[in-house]
C-alpha cells in the first residue's frame, strides 16, 4: 500500500487531504484512481487508512477508513550530528539513518569537511535533504519524519536543538580514543534523555574539535573499534549500535 504525508486532516469529519508534491506523486507517478486504498501520516505518531474519493487539480481527498498508532518509532531519541561530506555520501547517511530510526539530523561544518555550505546554497541543500528523509520515512513505514536542521558551526549546535539541548547527552566516536568503547558508553546512557551522536567528515574531527565538544557540550569520546571507518559507515554503525543496545533494533 502506498503511503503519503497528509497535508490537511479533519478526523472528526472522517477525511484527509493531499496537496503539492504528495498529490502529484499519487496522480502523475502512481496514477491512482478514486476507490483505491492508501495510507497517510502527519508526523503526530498516528497513521490512517484511507480511500481515495476525489481528485482535483489542487488536491486529493481521502475518506478515513481506520486510524492507529503503530509502535514503530524509537523510544530513545538519537540525533545524528555529522560533519559535512560529499553529497552522495551525505544523502545516503540521511536516507539510511531515517530507516534505522534517527530522530533528527544536524549537518556540521567541520574543519576537515571538503564541502562548505552557507546562505541560500545551504538552505537549498537542507530542503533537498528533508525530502530524502521524507521519502525514507514513507518507505520504512515510520510515522514521524526526522527533522533536518540547518547547517551549523560548532558554537551553534546547542542552540539549534532549543530546549532539548539542556537535557542532551553527547557521544563522539573518535579514532584516537583507546579506553572507552561505544557499547560500554551506550549502556550507561539514560534513554529518557535525547542523545547527540557527533560523527566526523572525511578525515575525521581535529583534536581541537573533540576537545571543544568535551568542554562545551560535555561530550564523551568513544571508540568504534580498531579499524578506521569511513565517515558514512561510522555514522550508521554508531546509530545502529546505540539503538540496538536499547532494544530498538532486532
Amino acid at each position: 500500500m502506498h503511503r503519503f504525508k497528509i497535508s490537511r486532516l479533519a478526523s472528526a469529519q472522517g477525511y484527509f487531504w493531499l496537496h503539492g508534491a504528495e498529490k502529484d506523486h499519487l496522480v502523475r507517478v502512481l496514477r491512482l484512481q478514486p476507490g483505491e486504498t492508501v495510507g497517510g501520516f502527519d508526523n503526530s505518531g498516528r497513521e490512517w487508512l484511507g480511500k481515495v474519493m476525489t481528485i482535483t487539480a489542487d488536491e486529493v481527498c481521502c475518506q478515513i477508513l481506520a486510524e492507529r498508532r503503530p509502535e514503530v518509532e524509537p523510544r530513545f531519541a538519537v540525533y545524528l550530528v555529522a560533519g559535512l561530506a560529499k553529497a552522495d555520501k551525505f544523502e545516503w547517511v540521511i536516507q539510511k539513518g531515517t530507516e534505522l530510526g534517527m530522530a533528527g539530523f544536524l549537518p556540521l561544518q567541520a574543519k576537515r569537511s571538503v564541502v562548505h555550505l552557507d546562505g541560500a546554497k545551504a538552505a537549498e541543500r537542507v530542503e533537498r535533504w528533508q525530502k530524502i528523509a521524507a521519502e525514507a520515512t514513507k518507505q520504512s513505514r515510520r510515522v514521524r519524519e526526522p527533522r533536518i536542521f540547518p547547517v551549523s558551526a560548532w558554537p551553534e549546535l546547542a542552540g539549534r536543538l532549543g530546549s532539548q539541548a539542556e537535557d542532551m547527552q553527547w557521544l563522539i566516536p573518535y579514532e584516537e580514543e583507546r579506553t572507552v568503547g561505544l557499547l560500554t558508553a551506550a549502556r550507561q546512557l539514560d534513554p529518557s534523555r535525547p542523545l547527540g551522536l557527533l560523527v566526523g567528515p572525511e578525515g575525521g574531527f581535529e583534536p581541537a574539535e573533540v576537545s571543544w565538544a568535551k568542554e562545551h557540550l560535555g561530550a564523551r569520546s568513544v571508540s568504534l573499534g580498531p579499524r578506521i571507518l569511513r565517515a558514512e559507515t561510522a555514522a550508521l554503525a554508531a546509530l545502529a549500535l546505540v539503538l540496538g543496545q536499547w532494544g530498538e533494533l532486532g
